[in-house]
């Protein structure tokens, strides 16, 4: 995802304001679920990981603590905060499915960046169903 984050900015693939946007969502929700699954194992290292990641929340003015006690559940890392990371850890992915259908519908729309930077509008063909076979084939 970095390489293609990064390919994306190199060609100026940010311009598609849309397909952008939703690629960076989409960025974050992997991240969290990452995190969330790093969580799960409970021990020492999750512990203070979850404690220590959580906090940075803190940092946001006026809602930052609220938010915080929000995320634990209470006013520390407890067990409620492990099942609520359970339970997005879970829910997640298909949030993530979702967000990456969203993010191919919205660049077979505005078509991807290359490196030549040539449009290719000349060539165009229907997206279903050549590209929709080419998308669930692989």
């Amino acid at each position: 995802l970095y390489m293609y984050v990064g390919r994306g900015i190199y060609y100026g693939s940010y311009t598609y304001l849309e397909t952008w946007n939703i690629g960076i969502i989409l960025l974050f929700a992997v991240m969290a679920t990452a995190f969330m699954g790093y969580v799960l194992p409970w021990g020492q290292m999750s512990f203070w990981g979850a404690t220590v990641i959580t906090n940075l929340l803190s940092a946001i003015p006026y809602i930052g603590t609220t938010l915080v006690e929000w995320i634990w559940g209470g006013f520390s890392v407890d067990k409620a905060t492990l099942t609520r990371f359970f339970a997005f850890h879970f829910i997640l992915p298909f949030i993530i499915a979702a967000l990456v259908m969203i993010h191919l519908l919205f660049l077979h729309e505005t078509g991807s960046n290359n490196p030549s930077g040539i449009p290719s509008d000349s060539d165009k063909i229907p997206f279903h169903p050549y590209y929709t076979i080419k998308d669930v084939l692989g």
